[in-house]
Order: C-alpha cells, then sequence, then structure tokens
C-alpha cells in the first residue's frame, strides 16, 4: 500500500460521523472535518471536537451552503465522506457540485449507512428518505464521481439495547413487541465497526464503485433469533406480541413524528425483509467481512452481554 488517503468528512460531528472519524484517525489516515464557526463554539459538541483534536484530527471551517469554502476543503483531500443527516441528505447535491469542481477526489462516500436504498419495500415516512439517498447515488453517478455506497443495516447502539421497542430505555423483560412473524433476518452493526469497515474500503480498489455490505455472520438474526437469544441470556421466558403487517401499517399511519419513521423503517427491515432478501452480486456489490476478515468485529451476542 502506498501512502494513506486524505480524508475529508461533511457532518463529522453527528451521531455515525464521530465514529467513522475517530477510526480514520485510528487508521493513521490524515483525517479533515468541515465544520461551522457555531459547531465549535457549541458546549454541547465540545468533547466531540476535543476527541477529534485529541486524535490528531484537523479541522477546517466552512459549511456545505458555502461553494468556495466546500472546494477549498476538498482540494486539500483525495477521498470525502459524507455523515450529514437526514435533514440535509437532500442538500448533497451541493457537496456533489464541489467535488465536481474540485476535480481531485478519488473517492465519495455519500451519507448512507443503513439499507441499500436501491433495493427496500418500504411506506412513507421511510420511503421518502430512502429516495432521497437513491436520488444522490443516481447525480453522484451522472457527475462520474468515483464512489462507494455503504449499506450498514442497523446501528446496534440504536436497535439492541431496548431490542428494537419504541419508547424503552433497556431491553424488556417481561414483554416484547415483534413486528410481523419475527422471521426475515436483520443485521445489526456496531457503530465503531461501521467505523472500521468504512475506512478499510477508502483506499481498497475492490469497493471502487460498488456498494459495500456489511453482514458479519454474527450479527445477521430475526426478531425472534434475537429474543431467543436474550431470553436465553436473562434465563426466563418473554411474553410475546406479533404485529401483523395489516396494523403495523396502520400504526405507523397513527404514529406522530418521529417515532412514525421507526417504525416504518422497522416494517421495512423485520416485515419486508430489506436487510437480507437479496443476493449480493458482484455487479453491484462487496460484502465487507469478506473483503476484511481480520477485522474481529462485535458480535450480537457479545453486544447483548453488556445488558444482562
Amino acid at each position: 500500500m502506498g501512502e494513506k488517503s486524505k480524508i475529508l468528512f461533511i457532518g463529522a460531528t453527528g451521531y455515525i460521523g464521530r465514529f467513522i472519524v475517530q477510526a480514520s484517525a485510528k487508521a493513521g489516515h490524515p483525517t479533515f472535518a468541515l465544520v461551522r464557526e457555531k459547531t465549535v463554539s457549541d458546549p454541547a459538541k465540545a468533547p466531540i471536537i476535543q476527541s477529534f483534536t485529541s486524535a490528531g484530527v484537523t479541522l477546517l471551517h466552512g459549511d456545505l451552503y458555502d461553494h468556495e469554502s466546500l472546494v477549498k476543503a476538498i482540494k486539500q483531500v483525495d477521498v470525502v465522506i459524507s455523515t450529514v443527516g437526514h435533514a440535509q441528505l437532500a442538500d448533497q447535491d451541493k457537496l456533489i457540485a464541489a467535488i465536481k469542481e474540485a476535480g481531485n477526489v478519488k473517492k465519495f462516500f455519500p451519507s448512507e449507512f443503513g439499507n441499500d436504498v436501491d433495493r427496500v419495500h418500504a411506506v412513507e415516512p421511510a420511503k421518502s428518505a430512502f429516495e432521497t439517498k437513491a436520488k444522490i447515488r443516481r447525480a453522484i453517478e451522472a457527475a462520474g464521481i468515483p464512489y462507494t455506497y455503504v449499506s450498514s443495516n442497523f446501528f446496534a447502539g440504536y436497535f439492541l439495547p431496548t431490542l428494537a421497542q419504541p419508547g424503552v430505555t433497556s431491553p424488556p423483560r417481561d414483554k416484547v413487541v415483534i413486528l410481523g412473524d419475527g422471521n426475515p433476518k436483520a443485521i445489526f452493526v456496531k457503530e465503531d465497526d461501521i467505523g472500521t469497515y468504512t475506512i478499510k474500503a477508502v483506499d481498497d480498489p475492490r469497493t471502487l464503485n460498488k456498494i459495500l455490505y456489511l453482514r458479519p455472520p454474527g450479527n445477521i438474526y430475526s426478531f425472534n433469533e434475537l429474543v431467543a437469544l436474550w431470553e436465553k441470556k436473562i434465563g426466563k421466558t418473554i411474553e410475546k406480541t406479533y404485529v401483523p403487517e395489516d396494523q403495523v401499517l396502520k400504526n405507523i399511519e397513527e404514529t406522530p413524528f418521529p417515532v412514525k419513521i421507526v417504525i416504518a423503517i422497522g416494517h421495512s427491515v423485520f416485515v419486508k425483509g430489506d436487510h437480507t432478501n437479496f443476493e449480493i452480486e458482484e455487479s453491484f456489490g462487496v460484502e465487507a467481512s469478506k473483503l476484511y476478515p481480520d477485522v474481529n468485529n462485535t458480535t450480537v451476542d457479545e453486544y447483548l452481554n453488556q445488558f444482562v
């Protein structure tokens, strides 16, 4: 391997961004984060900013909505990774325009880190969010920008501590609600591991213009298997309530934001099986744990031990 690519992050201080930034710095990539002046002076963001500077991350002042600052930052690096949040997904067209103008980017990772948005069967409001990401994919391809899309499936830290039960703070010990029949397989990946796999893909020619799927074997569980694993850990049987699809759809309609979108994503994954209902084909994708067998990722089994 030659020199490690210089990486610029947009949306670095967001939920998944901070994990991938840390993975980049840890792997020895010259790591840059585009941050707004107000982010740096925000007391709530201070611990994240501090952790970045401690890890040797270079902070560049700029903004997704300031074209000049964006182009200037991009010209200093080789790879751009966007981890912007839900509200800014559509605005990544500004990033595409800046990358196009800068003309030096070897690879662009748009903000994905969830379902493969070209292979989903989602209802609103998840449908629109997935469509926005798919639209950004098409714009990247139309602009001829080299890319890798990361389909990391579920964030373990978001779903496993509650066994995907909305509105609770710890895994259930008495009752659990299961969407659908509980049989479609879902994938749960720890956020640090998402960071590690993403950064491994940066300088890997095998991931160029491909979707990188995170499907480590020890992280694939149906809802039924997940509950059974948890029951085994706590040594008791939990009362299960199965919600048929028509009721799930009704619940989505009647539930206010933001829980509405969580249930809609749950429908896509747990009812429609959108994490695992297709084969990864060489023409469009590669699987991370096969490319990087050296990554010792945290399994679902190991992850749940902390809650016993």
